[in-house]
């Protein structure tokens, strides 16, 4: 039976260029939790809070920006070149929030979700049909998503805010709910009913 060592190690004992395939071991951290011990000034409960919120934050964010993604490639009609190009400059900034809040997720001490599976089962986001669908549609559940995101979020930045946490506070305000209006706001003019090609009335 071959072993790890006679793998790894070449008949002189020396070490090999051959890759260790396979690995597997126990967590070096459950999620769900956050690292006891950091030099922050927030205390564990406050940390633990915090990141749970965060995690919430991200997996709506991951899904908004896969929703993007799904629009971009699937709109369709005339005004298909404006909306394709929005949808994808869209989907380039809500990827840029996901690292954010992520990033701060780890710098508290947790643990950041990143699998698809676990993004499907916590996101708030309505889920959409694996088909094309029309542009309305497309339109409006992404303006929905936006608003299910800067509702929690300004929950949660106040509650940032008086638990002490300033800088997830920043985050949450001047990145992911700045940006999410701004997003909504060139969404949803997009639902405006206006005639293009004569006035609805005449001086």
């Amino acid at each position: 039976m071959t072993t790890t060592t006679s793998i790894h190690e070449g008949i002189d004992g020396r070490e090999s260029a051959q890759p260790r395939l396979h690995q597997r071991s126990a967590e070096t951290q459950a999620y769900g939790t956050v690292t006891p011990m950091l030099p922050l000034d927030l205390e564990e409960p406050i940390r633990h809070e915090i990141t749970e919120q965060l995690n919430q934050v991200l997996a709506d964010t991951m899904t908004l920006r896969d929703l993007y993604k799904k629009s971009h490639w699937q709109v369709s009609g005339p005004t298909f070149y404006q909306l394709h190009l929005l949808f994808d400059k869209h989907y380039g900034e809500q990827a840029e929030l996901v690292d954010a809040v992520a990033e701060r997720i780890q710098l508290l001490g947790g643990l950041s979700i990143a699998m698809a599976h676990d993004v499907a089962e916590l996101t708030s986001i309505e889920r959409p049909p694996r088909g094309r669908e029309e542009v309305p549609v497309q339109l409006s559940r992404l303006v929905d998503a936006h608003q299910t995101i800067i509702s929690e979020v300004r929950i949660m930045a106040r509650r940032a805010t008086l638990l002490g946490d300033d800088g997830t506070n920043d985050l949450l305000v001047s990145q992911v709910l700045r940006t999410n209006e701004l997003q909504m706001w060139f969404v949803s003019e997009h639902l405006v009913e206006m005639p293009l090609t004569h006035a609805t009335q005449w001086a």
